[in-house]
């Protein structure tokens, strides 16, 4: 009994501490254009991806993503271009403002994050962790 609740209490924490972080990308583009699903799909794009792949990790339908794409190809941050090697897809990459604005929002995420409290040994450990909870799904 004592470890299910433990379990039920883990989770909870986790779940609370991913509602943090989505309020917390709330508020760093409060003041800017973007939505918070626009500013996640810039801090995902550190390199050109499909929209599969952008879409796997936002963690959202490729649907969504699509719309993300269109309004954040429309403010001239993101270009859309044939992929290598399949020709049905299309490869998203920050133009030269995108890059831009993606800079400022992780230094923008980077102040009072939900997670600064932790060391960086702390957050390593963190990381180590989940990954290898989320590697036995």
């Amino acid at each position: 009994m004592e470890q299910a609740a433990d379990t039920r209490e883990l989770c909870s924490l986790i779940s609370e501490l991913a509602h943090t972080i989505e309020d917390h990308v709330r508020r760093c583009v409060a003041d800017s254009d973007l939505t918070a699903s626009q500013a996640i799909a810039l801090r995902e794009l550190t390199e050109p991806l499909s929209m599969r792949a952008l879409a796997e990790r936002m963690h959202c339908a490729t649907s969504n993503v699509t719309f993300v794409v269109d309004r954040l190809e429309g403010q001239g941050l993101v270009t859309r271009r044939p992929h290598p090697t399949d020709r049905r897809a299309k490869l998203i990459a920050l133009t030269g403002e995108g890059e831009r604005q993606r800079a400022q929002l992780i230094e923008r995420f980077a102040v009072d994050t939900p997670l600064g409290g932790l060391t960086p040994d702390e957050q390593q450990a963190l990381h180590r962790l989940l990954r290898r909870a989320l590697a036995r799904r």
